[in-house]
């Protein structure tokens, strides 16, 4: 069965980016160190710290399949058809755009969260479903779909923005001890939702 992971960049004041969906200086510690590294294409390097390129290496390659926005997919234009990581991505969507240029590109749009995250986890099988951020992981933890939480954690404060867990108002959720790896301007931490 697939584990789902909630993820994402986020500032030190929970957001993950501002209003206008910038991500400023939070996405800097992919370029400041020496290692370098790919998610699933080849043609978008990143330069990380060798801590932080461990971390990639050893994480990235397990996901299988992302479930995203559509605000997400707009705004990088689906990467051009490429995956970010991952071989497949589900776009969560009422609205599935009829001119993008990809056609063939392993994208699926799919019209709600349970409905996006099951065709992740059946094409996962083993392997994790990443999720986005925001209003999605929100949505996500009020129907109780997420496994683990991976957050980046730079030293930025926003002081306004989209937030990590959207409009979550749900149930208190109680998480395990993080999994904690510091890099260069960012810290890596990756929890388990407690079953206790």
């Amino acid at each position: 069965m697939a584990t789902v992971i909630a993820a994402a960049v986020m500032s030190l004041d929970g957001f993950i980016a501002d209003l206008d969906d910038g991500v400023g200086p939070m996405f800097d510690w992919y370029n400041n160190g020496p290692v370098t590294v790919y998610g699933s294409d080849p043609d978008r390097p990143f330069n990380v710290s060798q801590v932080s390129a461990d971390y990639i290496n050893e994480t990235w390659p397990k996901v299988a399949a992302c479930v995203i926005g559509r605000t997400l997919f707009d705004i990088t234009n689906g990467w051009n058809g490429v995956p970010a990581a991952g071989e497949h991505v589900f776009v969560v969507t009422h609205s599935v755009p009829t001119d993008w240029p990809f056609p063939d590109a392993p994208f699926t749009f799919v019209n709600g969260i349970e409905e996006a995250i099951g065709q992740a986890k059946e094409y996962a099988g083993d392997r994790v479903v990443a999720v986005t951020a925001g209003n999605l992981t929100g949505q996500a933890l009020a129907a109780g779909l997420v496994d683990e939480i991976s957050c980046d954690l730079v030293p930025v404060v926003l002081g306004t923005g989209k937030r990590f867990f959207g409009e979550y108002t749900g149930a208190t959720i109680l998480l395990d001890n993080p999994r904690v790896i510091e890099g260069d301007r960012v810290t890596h931490l990756h929890y388990r939702l407690s079953k206790g």
